[in-house]
């Protein structure tokens, strides 16, 4: 069972960019899923969570208005889109899957699957 986070890169501030995040292994599509992130020196925190079909989600207040998360379970690929970023978005974004449980979860222990991580870098 595998997740597998894409997308990252370097980006400007106000800049946008799209985050990935494919299953393989076994399918997330009655799974809550989400998104969290570690900056440098800090540890790892919410961004954003979904339901597992894409009818509720949940974004951290310091994202809300500028993060959107959504799914497509047909192809069992996460997204986390990002617009407006800004220097303090910079962080290794880590996508993550619950084994049970159709529904948000902000707590990152009820998660039992996470991707690797994939580094978002804003430049000012």
């Amino acid at each position: 069972v595998q997740l597998q986070a894409s997308g990252g890169g370097v980006v400007q501030a106000g800049g946008s960019l799209r985050l990935s995040c494919a299953a393989s292994g076994r399918t997330f599509s009655r799974s809550g899923m989400g998104w969290f992130r570690q900056a440098p020196g800090k540890e790892r925190a919410f961004v954003a969570t979904i339901n597992w079909n894409g009818s509720s989600a949940l974004l951290s207040d310091s994202v809300k208005g500028r993060f959107t998360i959504s799914r497509d379970n047909a192809k069992d690929t996460l997204y986390l889109h990002m617009n407006s970023l800004k220097p303090e978005d910079t962080a290794v974004y880590y996508c993550a899957a619950r084994s049970v449980g159709v529904g948000v979860a902000t707590r990152q222990d009820l998660y039992s699957y996470w991707g690797r991580g994939t580094l978002v870098t804003v430049s000012s």
